[in-house]
């Protein structure tokens, strides 16, 4: 793609979604929920990754919707699926398995070291606030080969230690994650947030500032993070989308259903009250 033009007018959204799409390899194993992840998969499926095959935790794999599913229990996820089963048939015979070599997950909270929390702000029997829990969070972060962290970019979100480890990280750096019995070489690969992109020390484990989203600094990054965050000496903007990819990612989500939340819900709730449904 290093001779394709970038595209010059894009959105966050999209610039995300093409930050995600480079981080599959064609022949993987994808297993995806909803929203930009979702799209990250299916942009990847259409350039540079043909070979990749996606996974949803309700039990389809390797289907061919004949449109964007608007959720991983969209009926248009079974047909033409080399395997429709149920979401213990993905979880155990895929994932626990060894199968699924990329992974996404998101939190409320993600710590230095790529821990996630999706169960509760602070203590656990008196939280401030409570989450829905893990889900199959847990499990993709464990036995992924690597996992993929997409989430919102605010300060109270990346802590030095999460109040509550929902989905393991590298816990407390260094071997500690494959001490603890969680299988070797598995663990996060990247943290894709609405500020910038972030890796992992290969030794230590703690995560750095790979690249800054355009418009923003790295001191305006670190800003935004409860510890001290390294950065990498080649610390850098993040690639814009081609024209390509940003063509491709508004034809997938043409009503703007997860590109323009917002605006698709107003649109929806308009066309419900012309119908008198309202």
């Amino acid at each position: 793609m290093t001779d394709q033009k970038y595209a010059k007018d894009f959105t966050l959204p999209e610039l995300m979604i093409a930050a995600g799409a480079r981080e599959i390899k064609d022949g993987e194993r994808v297993l995806i929920g909803v929203g930009l992840p979702l799209l990250s998969a299916m942009l990847a499926k259409r350039t540079h990754a043909p070979n990749s095959k996606m996974a949803y935790e309700t039990g389809s794999f390797d289907s061919l919707p004949s449109r964007t599913p608007f959720s991983v229990v969209d009926p248009d996820l079974v047909p033409r699926a080399i395997f429709a089963g149920q979401l213990t048939d993905i979880m155990a015979l895929f994932l626990q398995r060894g199968f699924v070599d990329v992974g996404f997950v998101g939190g409320a909270q993600v710590d230095k070291y790529g821990n996630l929390n999706s169960t509760c702000f602070g203590d656990y029997f008196k939280p401030d606030v409570r989450f829905p829990g893990s889900g199959g969070a847990h499990d993709f972060g464990t036995f992924a080969k690597r996992s993929l962290i997409v989430m919102v970019h605010e300060k109270r979100r990346f802590v030095e230690k999460c109040d509550y480890v929902t989905t393991p990280g590298y816990l407390r750096g260094g071997n500690s994650r494959y001490e603890e019995g969680l299988p070797e070489g598995t663990g996060p690969a990247a943290v894709i947030s609405t500020r910038g992109v972030f890796r992992f020390s290969p030794e230590t484990k703690e995560m750095y500032l790979e690249t800054f989203h355009p418009g923003l600094t790295v001191d305006s990054v670190k800003e935004n993070v409860n510890w001290d965050l390294k950065v990498s000496p080649i610390v850098r903007e993040t690639e814009p989308p081609t024209e390509e990819q940003l063509r491709i990612t508004r034809e997938l989500d043409p009503e703007g259903f997860f590109l323009r939340r917002g605006e698709y819900n107003k649109k929806i709730k308009a066309q419900a009250e012309n119908m008198g449904w309202l």
